[in-house]
């Protein structure tokens, strides 16, 4: 087996991109870090890196090393750091990655729990709209939707999300309540503009029994009254009675259950798609991880989390 301090040198260089990053986290030279390195491809007779002034790039075969080894490496590590103690508690830090407002609202109110459960784990929670890198950024874990499913990830899903049309009872008190999603057009619309390519998003919405006649429709919206590219802004709109919002149930499912909100067109919805729980694929899973995954999915079906998330 390799020693540990070459591995470690070629898992931190992968991960900061350069020697100089792994050799901050390892306490070592940039020359120590990069001999470690040779001596491992030497070891191993394979190039892990492509190496420039700037930055370190894996090969293909260091794309694959790092797959292999990043999980088991860490958990031998953990090991050894903890070899003195013999209550065999899952401890460490706890790297995760969410969305704001999701995190905010249905994860960081389980970390009382989660910590008395697992008192030597310290989370270290990163509350960002852009998906993370697990492996290249060191996370443990990740809850969000729409990441790409490389090698080396597991996904599991927490709930497949529903799109649903609200405004607040103040608003529709002297409007008339829509009966079909072409009557949205009447009302002032609180609109999303997507980040990533500066549009207004579109109202699609689809009928609960599916082949109905026209079971798909996209809403051809007015002049919107206001304009935002973050749904908890949008939602906090909505409640204030600025207009009609389409908006996924996590940001609506508090007001709607309160009466803050009132869901219109309750037969028509959009899917979204799921929010998952993803971390790296390791034979040997580090225990904290472990308990993190366990602890979510254990919590959120006890919560009928993805029961709520879903209208019909």
């Amino acid at each position: 087996m390799e020693p540990l301090n070459h591995l470690a040198s070629f898992v931190q260089s992968a991960e900061g991109g350069s020697f100089s990053a792994a050799a901050r986290r390892l306490g070592l030279t940039p020359a120590a870090v990069s001999k470690n390195v040779a001596r491992l491809e030497a070891r191993l007779g394979v190039r892990l890196f492509q190496r420039s002034t700037r930055r370190l790039t894996l090969t293909e075969g260091g794309e694959r090393f790092l797959a292999q080894i990043g999980g088991a490496l860490a958990t031998l590590q953990e090991a050894v750091a903890g070899i003195d103690k013999d209550d065999g508690q899952p401890s460490g830090t706890l790297k995760v990655s969410m969305g704001q407002a999701f995190g905010r609202t249905h994860v960081l109110p389980m970390m009382s729990d989660f910590l008395a459960r697992y008192p030597a784990i310290v989370p270290d929670w990163h509350f960002d709209n852009l998906q993370a890198d697990l492996v290249g950024e060191g996370f443990d874990a990740a809850i969000g939707g729409g990441f790409e499913l490389s090698a080396g990830l597991v996904a599991r899903e927490l709930a497949r999300i529903h799109v649903v049309a609200v405004a607040a009872p103040a608003y529709m008190a002297q409007r008339r309540m829509p009966r079909h999603p072409s009557e949205l057009a009447a009302l002032d619309a609180l609109v999303r503009r997507s980040s990533p390519t500066g549009r207004l998003r579109s109202w699609t919405l689809r009928h609960a029994r599916g082949a109905a006649k026209e079971a798909e429709v996209t809403v051809e919206l007015p002049r919107p009254r206001a304009i935002f590219n973050d749904p908890e802004a949008i939602a906090q709109a909505a409640l204030m009675g600025l207009g009609v919002a389409m908006l996924p149930m996590p940001f609506v499912e508090q007001g709607l259950r309160d009466g803050s909100l009132l869901r219109l067109l309750p037969e028509w919805h959009h899917d979204a798609g799921a929010v998952w729980l993803y971390y790296p694929s390791k034979k040997l899973l580090p225990p904290k991880t472990r308990a993190f995954v366990d602890f979510v999915l254990e919590r959120f079906r006890a919560e009928r989390f993805a029961q709520r998330m879903q209208v019909s």
